[in-house]
């Protein structure tokens, strides 16, 4: 049985009159999702290539309604989900249609139109399926309405999803996520709400969700799917901006919304008042890591905690996190944790030389073992150092892939970032390190101002630094930007953000 499965199919059709997703401030119905989900069954079997249950389906996952539809018509029918990222650049996206090989392309008529999607799709031979817009909810594309392909990759059995990892350090790469730890992290949360051992019947609920993270991440796919077979509504923002969000919170009312660290102080920095997040009993936020400063300034300002999470791709979704309860009871003692382990994860710090168990409160490279991994009988390793104690709470301190090598020296870019985040000046740094003929590579930075504030020279931030961080720590250069680029997540692109500070 699959309980995310029989859920979804249950909400779908409880009213099909209810609104399940808000975009824009419009509101689109269960009965809609109903119809999407019918429509994509019947095209893709009727194009007569067995192309049911674990069918390999590549769909253009930004945050938009069809999307969303075709979220929830993979998990309904069983089929594996291959993202495609709208936000990726037009020849990016082509030459992923390419070698991702899936016999059907899903995208919406607007995507149809960019430069070399059509003809990437009429090269491997494969169909296209447009979705939304004028005529039939769902249906082929005049041209791309057969699959023809011989070196197409038809199916992908026990695999849910084909997901694109955030590419924060390098090329992105497609993992498959297995639909039995799929199950139990999705399936957990939604029977987590329901007591220990219950499988609640479906129902709708008055909660709306504010879904800023994207639905071509995890973390947006996994709170998407959480909610709809919790059969509460989604309320969609594009791309994470203050205005939009806020309206969303004072017009839903949420006792709980997410928001990545980036946005967390985009939302301090337009200084929103109190009275608009009074609905707000707490803030939960992923993707990169929470200074504890940031954690701070919200309580300061507006008593909001901010729970802090940790996760990945490889995880389907997180493992360790702070409850409401465990803020308000532990925080003060363990400030900088990402939270605790989840019940049925187990987690453990070891020597990244020997990898040999490290006692509770020393730093080593994490690693972790779940029924969430698609192999949960064995121990994965992370490649994030971290600290754990004896009940079970995690700090992470940093990626160990990540680190700078200067002269022999090892920086790691976090301890720096954190140095800078501490000047009145930056709102927000991103480090990594550049070719140097000398040392080999040394750490430079990127840094946003906050809001009014003139970029200190460059002299008065290295002292600002040298009083906090050893000299080999401290950037060879700095570089203000009116952003940086940017994952899909939020996060800086640190390749594209080391071509830049390269220059």
């Amino acid at each position: 049985m699959s309980i995310v499965r029989d859920l979804i199919r249950g909400v779908l059709a409880i009213d099909p009159d209810a609104p399940a997703v808000e975009i824009r401030g419009a509101a689109r119905t269960f009965g809609e999702i109903a119809a999407r989900v019918e429509g994509l069954d019947a095209v893709l079997n009727g194009l007569g290539l067995g192309l049911g249950a674990e069918a390999r389906v590549a769909v253009f996952m930004g945050n938009r309604f069809e999307a969303f539809a075709a979220l929830c018509a993979m998990q309904a029918t069983d089929r594996c989900l291959v993202i495609i990222n709208p936000a990726y650049p037009d020849a990016t996206i082509s030459a992923d249609i390419v070698e991702l090989k899936a016999p059907v392309v899903v995208a919406e008529a607007a995507d149809w139109e960019r430069p070399g999607v059509r003809e990437a799709v009429r090269a491997i031979g494969a169909a296209g399926v447009v979705m939304g817009g004028e005529g039939a909810p769902v249906r082929l594309l005049e041209g791309l309405d057969k699959v023809t392909g011989a070196e197409l990759r038809r199916t992908a059995p026990g695999v849910v999803i084909e997901m694109l990892t955030s590419g924060t350090t390098g090329k992105p790469k497609r993992i498959p996520l297995s639909r039995a730890s799929f199950q139990h992290s999705i399936g957990s949360t939604v029977l987590g709400e329901a007591g220990e051992g219950a499988v609640p019947a479906p129902k709708l609920r008055k909660g709306v969700q504010i879904l800023p993270a994207p639905l071509s991440h995890i973390s947006g796919i996994a709170r998407a799917l959480t909610a709809i077979a919790s059969g509460r509504q989604n309320c969609l923002i594009e791309r994470f901006n203050v205005p939009e969000w806020r309206d969303a919170v004072v017009r839903h009312r949420p006792k709980m919304a997410s928001a990545p660290p980036t946005a967390l102080r985009m939302i301090l920095e337009a200084d929103i008042p109190k009275a608009d997040l009074s609905s707000l009993v707490g803030l939960s936020s992923g993707t990169a890591p929470v200074d504890d400063a940031l954690i701070q300034a919200f309580l300061d300002r507006y008593d909001l905690p901010v729970l802090a999470n940790y996760g990945a791709t490889e995880f389907s979704g997180g493992v360790a996190g702070w409850s409401l309860a465990d803020f308000r009871a532990h925080y003060a003692s363990k400030r900088g944790s990402v939270g605790r382990l989840q019940r049925g994860a187990e987690g453990r710090v070891v020597d990244p030389e020997t990898g040999a168990p490290l006692p509770f409160g020393e730093v080593g490279v994490l690693e972790i073992r779940s029924k969430q991994l698609a192999d949960p009988d064995n121990w994965l390793r992370t490649t994030d150092l971290a600290v754990m104690d004896a009940e079970a709470f995690l700090w992470i301190k940093g990626r160990a892939d990540s680190a700078i090598i200067r002269g022999g020296f090892k920086v790691h870019p976090e301890d720096v970032v954190k140095a800078l985040e501490a000047h009145p000046a930056v709102r927000e740094a991103a480090v990594v390190g550049v070719k140097d003929a000398r040392l080999g590579e040394v750490p430079a930075a990127a840094i946003i101002l906050a809001a009014g504030a003139a970029a200190p020279p460059d002299a008065e931030l290295t002292a600002f630094l040298r009083e906090r961080l050893t000299p080999y720590q401290v950037p060879v250069r700095f570089r203000y930007v009116d952003d940086f680029p940017r994952t899909s997540s939020l996060k800086p692109a640190l390749p594209a953000l080391r071509l830049l500070l390269s220059e």
